[in-house]
């Protein structure tokens, strides 16, 4: 068997055509990934892997492999020298194999030099070597496997001929068909099983870097099923019945197998990327899991006109929603360019901006010449009659358009997956929105209400009723999941903060949103100055029971919003955009699930928070900059102080607490004190439950503008909208999440550049080495392979 593996390799570099065809594979690969225009360049498409040239490569090696196969047993027919061969002393499996292998190691060969381009990428990272290895390992693995299919292929075609050329032709249509050809009859059929008979479906995940035992196992049925028809096919007796029994059994048993395997969750799946990114998390895939009908997913991302950037972002975005279709096809997709249609286009434009579907503007950078593109970064998941908008793209302020995609890639699966949650799951838990006590107006929290709405019930809660019935008041308050207290400003009585201790002690969630210092930016717009002083909210014994105590301080931070002034007079007024240094903005660093990939968090009048020890757990979730002084009460808060330039040297009080998140089991304000009066069902210490408290009322409170309450976060001035909303939704959906849903923000995803400065000045030259530099060596091994054969022949 070595010897006929010896031979195919030493007849096949004897003949120039062997080097021709491999030549011919390598300037292909070149010219496509490293010249030609197109989707499949490396150099234009700016990413640091090699998935245009797993996605290439089949392409070509469906040529390749039968120009190298198709000499092996046809050649030896027409030569005559099949019969002698079969009658050596060697059975006809091993003279197949051998024949096989050695056509494989011819085409591992030839793929050698792409290791080249692993180079190249790896030097043009940014920053180098940011190379995903195990990824482009685990593709390297997909790829090896389709060649041993497609090398089973052109061996058992080179069998039934004696005709090079239409055992070329014939291989070529197999691997074709078997290829891509299932896919275009498993449409037709509407038959997941079908497609699963092709190789692309299998050969799909693993060039990402993600090994599945299911898909291995196709492809070595595959490759041992065509082996033992070749094996069938050289012999020279005729079939008789049992023996076409036997290979139809055989078939039929590959198919079993394969359709076992895809049934059964009886297997193995490798996710060789360094992220893990194409592993979907045990929350997302519950959810999944649990859609019973179908979900119909329409992605905008579709044109011709998009950056690099955000091509990749329509990869990445198919490639999850096929993982989702994986494990359960109810769920289906397609990608739809909206604009495609020119003639409406304004119109279409108009369209989906009254949908709430906004479009994104871009900077297209081809050539060295801009260009402007607009993309409507949304999809729309239908189910049962119901529609919902999922946002693809994830906001940062400052960000490029890289740390945009990038910051969108890792945001993808929580997106899809809350989506499809509020689909299929009616709203269970209830929140409650304090009232009695003073807090914000309906219109200033109208935004995050209504957000708060496609998730849970809602409804206001005054606790002014615990004077005249606390008990029915303390029981009504328990059967909510969640309160929310936003921007309190009158006292709390002891009456009202034992009912509200009991609802924690009974396990409810609360988020609380204090201001301990009263100021307000109206006055400062009105009078240009104000008085900030201390406010009472009877509430500090109260937090620090459970281990936080927020100071009546104004938290000064140079790294802030700025504030709008007018300045001049009637017509020749003009507003200016000033620093502000009590309006910090917070770009939180930490991986929480409520703060991770977060855009800029804005505060005004944020007040200072102190965790004290006990056994509640406390995760400080957002903090003021390193660059923060802290500026006591009462003191005069003016607008003059935007015309004085601030000392640095002042700003040395470091990183200040903004909000808290507490967790665990909390020990009652009231225990061991006399209650305010008795409660059915007290409690002493609760259940574990959780409770989020933040030093800053506004933040959660919209503007109102002339046409009704804004957007909360939403800067008019600027154009900005801060991650205020965001925050406060991740927030509570952490504080009533029981299945871990948000869990998903944590994973940390990131998206691999190449360095677009190295590659301006360095272009041409690794153009020539992933060119040409391939058939050099290529010709520098022919040279001594056909040296040394000469000598040892010569002798």
């Amino acid at each position: 068997m070595l010897a006929i593996l010896r031979k195919e390799i030493s007849s096949f570099f004897a003949s120039p055509i062997g080097y021709l065809v491999i030549a011919i594979f390598l300037l292909l690969n070149g010219l496509f990934l490293w010249l030609f225009k197109g989707e499949f360049n490396i150099l234009d498409n700016g990413f640091a892997d090699l998935s245009s040239f797993f996605l290439l490569a089949p392409w070509i090696l469906i040529f390749l492999i039968p120009a190298v196969t198709m000499r092996s047993f046809s050649d030896e027919k027409k030569q005559g020298t099949l019969e002698l061969l079969l009658t050596k002393p060697i059975s006809h499996l091993k003279i197949v194999i051998g024949k096989y292998l050695g056509a494989f190691v011819l085409i591992v060969l030839a793929l050698l030099p792409s290791l080249l381009y692993v180079y190249t990428v790896y030097q043009l990272g940014n920053p180098q070597g940011n190379l995903d290895v195990g990824s482009t390992l685990g593709s390297y693995f997909g790829l090896l496997f389709l060649v041993a299919a497609y090398t089973s292929i052109g061996i058992f075609t080179s069998s039934i001929t004696d005709n090079q050329i239409v055992a070329f032709i014939v291989a070529v249509f197999l691997c074709f068909f078997f290829y891509i050809g299932f896919e275009g009859v498993a449409d037709f059929m509407s038959s997941n099983f079908v497609e699963q008979l092709g190789m692309n479906a299998h050969y799909k995940s693993m060039s990402r870097g993600v090994l599945d035992t299911r898909d291995i196992v196709y492809f070595i049925s595959v490759t041992l099923l065509f082996i033992l028809f070749t094996t069938r096919r050289i012999q020279t007796k005729a079939f008789d019945k049992k023996e076409l029994g036997t290979l139809i059994l055989l078939t039929f048993g590959v198919l079993v197998i394969n359709l076992f395997s895809t049934k059964t969750d009886i297997y193995q799946r490798y996710d060789l990327t360094t992220d893990k990114r194409y592993t979907i998390s045990e929350a997302a895939l519950n959810i999944v899991h649990e859609v019973e009908s179908p979900i119909q997913v329409d992605v905008f991302l579709e044109g011709d006109d998009f950056p690099t950037e955000f091509r990749r972002l329509k990869t990445e975005t198919k490639q999850l929603l096929e993982e989702f279709q994986a494990h359960n096809r109810n769920i289906a997709f397609n990608f739809i360019n909206p604009l495609e249609d020119e003639a409406n286009r304004d119109q279409v434009i108009q369209q989906m901006n009254q949908r709430g579907l906004t479009p994104m503007q871009l900077t297209v950078q081809e050539s060295g010449k801009s260009s402007q593109a607009v993309i409507f970064p949304w999809a729309l998941a239908s189910h049962n009659n119901v529609t919902i908008e999922i946002p693809l793209v994830k906001t940062k302020i400052g960000a490029t358009q890289q740390e945009l995609v990038t910051n969108s890639v890792q945001h993808l699966e929580y997106a899809f997956a809350d989506g499809f949650s509020k689909l299929i799951h009616p709203k269970r838990k209830k929140v409650a929105i304090l009232r009695g006590n003073n807090q914000l107006e309906d219109k200033y929290i109208f935004d995050f209400a209504k957000t708060l709405r496609d998730y849970y019930f809602i409804a206001p809660f005054t606790l002014d009723s615990v004077a005249s019935n606390p008990q029915n008041t303390s029981k009504a308050l328990n059967s909510y999941d969640l309160i929310i207290s936003a921007k309190p400003t009158e006292t709390f009585t002891e009456e009202e903060k034992f009912v509200l201790d009991q609802f924690t002690m009974h396990g409810g969630k609360s988020l609380w949103l204090i201001d301990n210092v009263a100021t307000e930016k109206d006055s400062l717009y009105e009078s240009g100055k104000s008085i900030a002083i201390a406010r009472d909210l009877n509430l500090t014994d109260f937090f620090f029971k459970y281990g936080v105590r927020i100071n009546p301080v104004l938290v000064n931070d140079l790294y802030s919003a700025p504030i709008v002034l007018a300045t001049g007079e009637g017509s020749q007024s003009q507003f200016q955009q000033v620093p502000w240094f009590y309006s910090p903005l917070v770009n939180s660093m930490n991986t929480h699930p409520i703060t991770n990939n977060l855009n800029l968090v804005k505060f005004d009048f944020a007040n200072q928070i102190d965790t004290l020890k006990n056994d509640v757990s406390k995760t400080i979730l957002l903090h003021s900059s390193v660059l923060t002084k802290i500026d006591g009460t009462p003191r005069e808060v003016s607008l003059e102080m935007t015309r004085k330039e601030p000392d640095p040297q002042t700003y040395t009080k470091g990183q200040q607490n903004l909000a808290v998140l507490l967790e665990g089991e909390f020990t009652s304000v009231y225990n061991n004190r006399v209650k305010p009066f008795p409660l059915d069902n007290e409690k002493n210490s609760s259940v574990s439950t959780k409770m989020i408290v933040i030093a800053d009322g506004d933040l959660i409170k919209n503007e109102v503008g002339r046409n009704g309450p804004e957007e909360l976060g939403f800067d008019k001035w600027s154009g900005q909208t801060y991650g205020n909303k965001e925050f406060l939704l991740n927030a509570v959906n952490y504080l009533l999440d029981d299945n871990g849903l948000i869990n998903i923000r944590s994973k940390e995803i990131t998206v691999a550049f190449l360095d677009q400065n190295k590659i301006a000045s360095e272009k041409t030259k690794w153009q020539f080495i992933n060119i040409l530099l391939p058939l050099v060596l290529l010709g520098v091994f022919g040279f001594i392979f056909n040296y040394f054969r000469r000598k040892k022949y010569a002798k």
